[in-house]
């Protein structure tokens, strides 16, 4: 199965090692669902994400909390038991790939824009100078 998702991420992100030393991590984004296109308020659904090593530590590097983000991979079902003994389900998405939704373009680098020294620009020559 193939399942694409795209929102924002609800926390930031934690890099673990599991005992085999493989880099994994989990968190959540926050996906808004519309009933229709004139709807003004969305419904929120959290999605539950894993990634594994070299996703994981690409995640954990450029990623942060409220920064959107498109994931693929795969729904995968978990039962486990909580503290009280009670069997839980969990689907979870795991990311097989990653897509930046948005600029992580920071505010001092959007300053900087237009403030480019042109002294060392050399003029090309016009088209009849050029050897070819």
């Amino acid at each position: 199965n193939t399942a694409t998702f795209t929102g924002r991420l609800g926390s930031d992100i934690e890099l673990k090692c599991t005992q085999s030393g493989a880099s994994v991590c989990s968190f959540s984004i926050a996906v808004e669902r519309r009933k229709g296109k004139d709807e003004e308020t969305a419904t929120v659904d959290w999605i539950d994400c894993i990634a594994w090593r070299s996703t994981a530590e690409y995640l954990s590097t450029y990623y942060g909390k409220g920064r959107k983000i498109g994931v693929s991979g795969r729904l995968q079902t978990r039962i486990w038991e909580d503290k009280n003994g009670q069997k839980r389900k969990s689907v979870e998405l795991i990311v097989e790939s990653v897509t930046p939704c948005d600029s992580k373009r920071s505010d001092a680098a959007e300053q900087n824009v237009g403030n480019i020294d042109h002294s060392d620009f050399e003029e090309i020559p016009g088209e009849e100078d050029l050897p070819f």
